[in-house]
């Protein structure tokens, strides 16, 4: 007894060639079904080069479309041929054109001999399989599905919306219990027979012929009717991705699919000469004698499929980047935002970077321009400081900067007088580490030699913009390290404050501040809150200032009110 082979061929006819030759040549008889839709010429061609070998046979042509009958009509007309023409058949292994077997054939006709009752066909009702893609799994089967998902889409979303909305539902079969796996089976020929020959067959494949995927469901549902013994795998590799599309194999797969142990792997690319020298070379075929487990190679393909799904931490990429949710983290790596900081102390930024040996910038997000460290024009990864490149996409400017640094921490000034687009971006952000001085945007104003109307409508829309900022900050949304101060609360221990925040940048815990930034003279700028007030604006951002002079900073710095939002 044997195993015989139908084949599904649609394309790359002289790789199916090779195959259909490779199958003979171990004692298989071959059936092939090419697809109606190839041209008759092509066609032709075909069948002449294997005109030579007396056990290649060729059925009846059905027009094949994904999610169609026409598969599982093809299926059923090369299994009765094969049935009808070749009596020492015992198992029907369906595979296509683009499959490649990776084993002896000797050792595949083997492993059927040893069980000669076995029906191999992944077959699991629709509650237990967690592959199905595109949102139908038990519908599939109640619904009517006359339209071609991949030419007439919207066709085929109305009628099925239409169905639901008048909660249309077809009669399943009486005895069927529909289940779903992959096409690719490898049936007995008592199993087969019974499908082919039921007496039921018409009313199954009126059935089945609207069915959505039949060709995952038809054999699959049948063969539990008939079926003595079912061992629900298949025999072929076949890997898809998480859109429910094909993994193809290329030439570096090689050493992938010799680890599977199985028997015939698709999707073969037909330019993978390497695979075919390889796995269709008779010397180079050894007997293994090992159980097919496609498991091995399972951690591999999670693998792939995480890093083309989840990607690196703040990478963005192409499969990734128009999906909003799929970032797997906004940055790569943590870094410093400071406000108010530098209204505050003359010379913060070379202060800052002294003191924790980090990169840090000025306002990257000013709305003359980006202030790198230095005041370059450009930076890391062609950065450039320009106003419009960098608001065509602020949020990717960030993690652009962020992932060009990747190693060293990056540290920048951020204010009401800033672009906001990134405020909700900060706030999401884990990595960001924000610390506010709330109100010190108002020291600038107020050391200005300026018409003071002006001052005050240049105050009330500055505190406006940091109130709705600062919402953001306290959102529950927010995932930042955010430390707050008002700026009177800061002035009452500002030594303390800073340690605090020095301490949050890695290796300075217990490091005590040797050198504090020189802070700008606040004499008067009480007054000039009070004289905003006689303006008419509350300038409550800032805290309780008195009118005259500023908070006096505390002989011994101790630990003042303040708050941390995680």
């Amino acid at each position: 007894m044997t195993v015989g082979i139908l084949l599904l061929v649609h394309n790359a006819f002289g790789r199916a060639e090779q195959v259909a030759r490779h199958w003979v040549k171990g004692g298989c008889p071959v059936v092939i079904h090419v697809d109606k839709k190839v041209p008759r010429e092509t066609y032709d061609r075909f069948v002449l080069a294997l005109k030579d070998l007396d056990t290649v046979l060729f059925c009846k042509r059905h027009r094949c479309e994904w999610g169609t009958w026409g598969i599982v009509a093809a299926s059923q007309s090369g299994a009765s041929l094969m049935l009808d023409r070749f009596a020492e058949v015992r198992h029907v292994y369906l595979a296509s054109g683009s499959c490649l077997p990776l084993r002896p054939v000797r050792e595949l006709r083997s492993y059927l001999d040893a069980r000669p009752q076995t029906d191999f066909i992944e077959s699991a009702t629709t509650a237990d399989v967690p592959w199905t893609v595109g949102g139908l799994d038990a519908e599939r089967f109640v619904l009517r599905f006359p339209f071609s998902w991949k030419r007439q889409r919207f066709l085929f979303d109305t009628y099925v919306e239409i169905q639901r909305k008048l909660r249309l539902k077809r009669r399943i079969p009486e005895g069927v219990v529909p289940h779903m796996g992959s096409q690719w089976w490898c049936l007995t020929r008592n199993t087969l027979t019974a499908i082919l020959k039921d007496p039921l067959r018409r009313e199954y494949d009126a059935y089945f012929r609207r069915v959505w995927i039949p060709d995952e469901s038809y054999f699959q549902t049948l063969a539990r009717l008939y079926s003595p013994q079912i061992e629900s795998r298949s025999l072929t590799l076949s890997k898809f991705d998480f859109q429910g599309k094909p993994h193809i194999f290329y030439d570096d797969h090689l050493q992938l699919l010799r680890r599977s142990d199985c028997f015939v792997a698709r999707k073969i690319w037909p330019h993978a000469d390497r695979l075919y020298e390889a796995f269709l070379d008779p010397s180079e075929q050894a007997m293994k004698g090992a159980e097919p487990n496609p498991g091995k190679i399972d951690r591999i393909f999670a693998k792939a499929v995480e890093r083309r799904t989840r990607g690196r931490t703040g990478l963005y990429m192409q499969s990734r980047l128009p999906h909003e949710g799929w970032e797997n983290g906004f940055s790569s790596a943590p870094y410093s935002v400071f406000e108010g900081f530098a209204d505050l102390y003359e010379g913060f930024e070379d202060w800052l970077a002294r003191e924790t040996g980090t990169r840090v910038h000025g306002h990257l997000f000013a709305k003359d321009g980006a202030e790198f460290e230095g005041r370059q024009a450009t930076f890391a990864g062609a950065l450039t400081d320009g106003v419009k490149i960098r608001d065509y996409n602020a949020r990717r400017f960030l993690t652009s900067l962020i992932w060009n640094t990747r190693g060293e921490r990056q540290c920048f000034q951020f204010g009401p007088a800033d672009s906001q687009i990134i405020t909700w971006d900060l706030a999401k952000d884990p990595n960001a580490q924000i610390s506010v001085i709330s109100g010190a945007w108002a020291v600038p104003l107020f050391l200005a030699n300026e018409d003071f109307a002006l001052l005050r409508a240049e105050a009330a829309a500055l505190q406006k913009i940091e109130s709705e900022h600062l919402d953001a900050l306290r959102s529950p949304h927010a995932k930042a390290r955010i430390r707050i101060w008002t700026m009177a609360e800061f002035l009452e221990a500002p030594a303390e404050a800073l340690q605090t925040v020095i301490d949050e940048f890695p290796g300075s815990t217990g490091r005590k501040l040797t050198e504090m930034p020189r802070m700008v003279d606040l004499t008067g700028f009480g007054r000039f809150l009070q004289n905003l007030k006689n303006q008419g604006m509350d300038p409550y951002l800032m805290g309780d200032f008195p009118v005259e002079g500023a908070p006096r900073p505390a002989a011994t710095p101790l630990r003042r009110k303040r708050y941390m939002i995680r």
